[in-house]
């Protein structure tokens, strides 16, 4: 075994599965993965640059979007949660909880993130019409 970037014991398999380069180059790949519309694959390599740097907004907002373009949208909606927790006033990671928790089908949870995006930004079509149709829904449930 050797030691790998953060210190700790690494086995020969985590060594072949790490991509090449440093995070930077890592998150690179990763968002013009997503741009390629490979948002599984992006998914990956974001997920080991977020690893690698837990504290960088840039990598998380990307990696939710590459969660989010994959259909894991609870991983979404946790990716987005942690960058709100991180910064609240980052209008677009409510408008991607949101939209993340929307596509879980907790229309009730999307709301108040939809609600918060809007607020921060009411000159957004896409948060107003999200909002819109949370709510739409919403009223059409009986909720």
């Amino acid at each position: 075994m050797t030691q790998g970037p953060n210190g700790h014991a690494e086995s020969p398999d985590e060594r072949s599965s790490a991509p090449a380069g440093d995070v930077y180059e890592w998150f690179q790949r990763g968002v013009q993965l997503l741009k390629d519309g490979s948002p599984a694959a992006a998914a990956a390599i974001l997920a080991r640059a977020a690893d690698a740097e837990p504290e960088s907004r840039s990598i998380r907002e990307a990696l939710a979007r590459a969660q989010f373009n994959s259909r894991r949208y609870q991983d979404a909606a946790d990716s987005f949660r942690w960058i709100v927790s991180a910064n609240p006033t980052e209008d677009y990671a409510y408008f991607g909880l949101g939209m993340a928790l929307w596509r879980t089908g907790d229309m009730e949870a999307a709301q108040e993130p939809l609600t918060i995006a809007v607020a921060m930004r009411p000159d957004l079509g896409d948060y107003v019409a999200a909002l819109r149709q949370v709510k739409a829904t919403l009223r059409a449930r009986g909720a």
